[in-house]
């Protein structure tokens, strides 16, 4: 008996696909059904965790693959026509590239997301959405290149149009573009992040939010100073939220009058002073040198943290541990003065014969 042919298959060739097709459905239920079990278990887990990764990646690409395979299988073993075989391999090609697509776009954004967990820096996957959105853009863009080129289409005007619209519109928003490029820049090298205390010409401010065009700066001011990310990356910065300790140079000076005995006496002071004082590491502290009216102090020393309250917290003890120590020792302060010298007026001459008051100081 002659076996019944349709399309070019006979009933045999169809119940077998149609077995291939409803098992292997079955089978990527039954694993589609697994890995949900699976996310519920994982609820109470840290989010981007391993296991949360790899289901993810299951669901999101293999599960994908594993129908399109399904399809492939079942339908393979049939006889299609050059159109229905055009049409199959159409829809194949662009499942397949759709799932390349989410894949490549899956690993990227898994990769940075750890990395933002790994740095602690929690405001770092937020900065990489704009960086993910590119590159999707531009792989989509590619995919949609590829799937016309699959269908016949010639895309080489297109590309060449395209060309010469990029070189076009990077010409005219080439400002843009180099904001755009400098937030990567930003992003990647880190030369500040969000609450960095920074100076940069004649402006200083903590920076409050870093955009893909500009960055915000809060200045001490309270005003709000929007700087284009290109200014900032070409522009020498100070960034005092990372100094580790801060150098301090301070000069004192006392009179002309001292005695020998108190001024060599004022350097270890000063040094017992500052040694006596938490968060700070004496450096030196020496008589510099005969001023115009004083006798200079040179002292150096570090404090042990980058907070500038807690600095100026600590300067203000030593001036006034300074200033008790002094009087104690009836060291004089030095001022700006001025001794006036005449020669031939004795000191019992009235100064109304002289005909001017002489300033002892000023």
């Amino acid at each position: 008996m002659k076996e019944t042919v349709y399309w070019g298959n006979s009933l045999f060739s169809y119940a077998r696909a149609g077995v291939i097709l409803i098992a292997g459905l079955l089978a990527v239920f039954i694993i589609q059904a697994l890995v949900r079990k699976g996310a519920k278990k994982t609820e109470q887990e840290t989010e981007h965790s391993r296991r949360w990764i790899i289901l993810l990646a299951v669901k999101r690409v293999v599960i994908p693959i594993l129908y399109l395979t399904v399809l492939w299988a079942a339908l393979s073993g049939l006889e299609m026509s050059t159109y229905l075989q055009r049409i199959l391999r159409g829809i194949i090609v662009a499942a397949g590239a759709v799932l390349i697509v989410r894949t490549v776009i899956f690993i990227l954004s898994t990769s940075l997301r750890k990395y933002a967990q790994k740095t602690g820096r929690e405001e770092d996957e937020k900065r990489t959405r704009p960086l993910l959105s590119l590159v999707s853009f531009l792989l989509w863009i590619i995919a949609a290149l590829f799937l016309l080129d699959n269908f016949g289409f010639n895309i080489s005007t297109l590309v060449a149009g395209l060309g010469v619209s990029g070189i076009a519109v990077a010409i005219a928003a080439q400002g843009i573009l180099g904001d755009l490029f400098n937030y990567f820049v930003i992003f990647l090298d880190r030369p500040f992040e969000l609450g960095d205390f920074i100076i940069f010409d004649d402006k200083l401010g903590s920076i409050e939010k870093i955009g893909i065009k500009t960055t915000r700066i809060r200045s001490l001011g309270g005003e709000q100073l929007v700087v284009s990310n290109s200014a900032l990356v070409n522009a020498r910065l100070h960034n005092y939220k990372r100094m580790e300790r801060r150098r301090v140079v301070f000069r004192i000076g006392v009179t002309y009058q001292t005695p020998s005995q108190k001024l060599e006496e004022i350097p270890r002071l000063i040094r017992e002073i500052i040694e006596s004082i938490e968060l700070t590491q004496f450096d030196r502290s020496h008589f510099q040198g005969y001023g115009d009216f004083a006798l200079t102090f040179e002292s150096v020393y570090y404090v042990l943290t980058a907070d500038y309250a807690v600095y100026m917290d600590i300067q203000q003890e030593i001036n006034l541990r300074i200033y008790r120590a002094f009087e104690e020792r009836e060291i004089e302060f030095a001022y700006p003065t001025q001794t006036l010298y005449l020669q031939g007026v004795s000191r019992d001459t009235p100064q109304s014969e002289i005909g001017f008051t002489r300033p002892e100081q000023e």
